[in-house]
């Protein structure tokens, strides 16, 4: 039987920086994030109020990660690669 991973809070935020790495409207994380409109504002919210995520509404309202956003992923990657 093959077991189903289930992604946990911090995997979604990753993701949603992975995305956003180069900039992206909110439309485009719900797709590639595979989550809801209700779901991922709480979650780019949150990256917001913490610096991982800043919103530049003058680049067509797109979400970039951050310096420290881009930091955080290269550490969830190195972590994820020991498991």
């Amino acid at each position: 039987m093959k077991r189903v991973k289930r992604r946990n809070n911090v995997d979604i935020c990753a993701k949603i920086l992975e995305i956003s790495n180069l900039g992206a409207k909110k439309t485009w994380i719900v797709y590639r994030a595979n989550l809801n409109f209700r779901l991922v504002n709480d979650y780019l919210d949150y990256l917001i109020g913490v610096g991982l995520l800043k919103y530049n509404k003058e680049n067509q309202n797109h979400y970039q990660t951050t310096e420290q956003g881009k930091d955080f992923l290269e550490e969830y990657k190195q972590m994820t690669n020991l498991l």
